[in-house]
Order: C-alpha cells, then sequence, then structure tokens
C-alpha cells in the first residue's frame, strides 16, 4: 500500500507491546487496592540476609570488581562462539580454522591483561 509509514509486518509487534505496557500498568492500578498498607520504620530498613547494615548503600566498587565481570562476559561469549563454530567447523574449512585462531588471539591478550592487572587474585 503506498504512502503507508508503518509496514503490516510491524503491527503484531506494536499490539504486543502496547498490550505489555497495558497489563503492567493495570496490575498496579487494581493492585493497590488489594495490597495491605502498614507502613512502619523496619519496613524501611535495608535487608540484608537479616543482618543490620553494615555499610552506606552507595558505597563504591573496586575497579577489580568491573574486570572480574568484564572476563566473566568475555569468556562466556568464548564459549557460546566456540560451540556454534564447533557444529559447523567441517563445512567451513580452513577459514573457519583462520577466523578462530585470531579470536582466541583476541581472547588471550584479554586474559593476560586481566591476570596483569590482578583481576583474578581474590586476595590482596
Amino acid at each position: 500500500m503506498s504512502g503507508s509509514y508503518l509496514p503490516g509486518e510491524y503491527l503484531p509487534i506494536l499490539i504486543f507491546i502496547v498490550l505489555g505496557i497495558a497489563f503492567g500498568v493495570v496490575t498496579l492500578w487494581v493492585g493497590q487496592f488489594f495490597r495491605m498498607k502498614r507502613p512502619y520504620l523496619e519496613k524501611l530498613v535495608a535487608y540484608e540476609s537479616g543482618n543490620l547494615p553494615t555499610e552506606e548503600p552507595r558505597m563504591r566498587f573496586s575497579v577489580k570488581f568491573y574486570l572480574v565481570a568484564i572476563l566473566f562476559i568475555v569468556f562466556d561469549v568464548e564459549a557460546i562462539y566456540l560451540y556454534s563454530w564447533a557444529l559447523v567447523y567441517d563445512q567451513l574449512g580452513m577459514f573457519a580454522l583462520t577466523e578462530m585462531f585470531i579470536f582466541i588471539v583476541f581472547l588471550l591478550v584479554g586474559y593476560i591483561y586481566g591476570w596483569k592487572k590482578g583481576a583474578l587474585q581474590w586476595e590482596k
């Protein structure tokens, strides 16, 4: 259809998004009529496994925490990539072997960087 700015294939997606948002809003709205409202001071205290909080909730994390998180993500991606590569290796041949070698070299550089920064040591 000429002059249509919304392709017909996207209409079900738009309906799904609108229904999802409407469901969330209606659920929260109806819930406020049925939930119990008994506010008291103990409900406002931060819960840490039954212990009283020892530090402020907005403490700074060390950079080491983020290095461990990045290394975890990198090696998760590596596992996913290696598995899919192994499934189609016989169809791709030498091109896939070269590509995987380059990928492993990049990961090795990242691993050495993390090792040098001390991200793999738990205690210092």
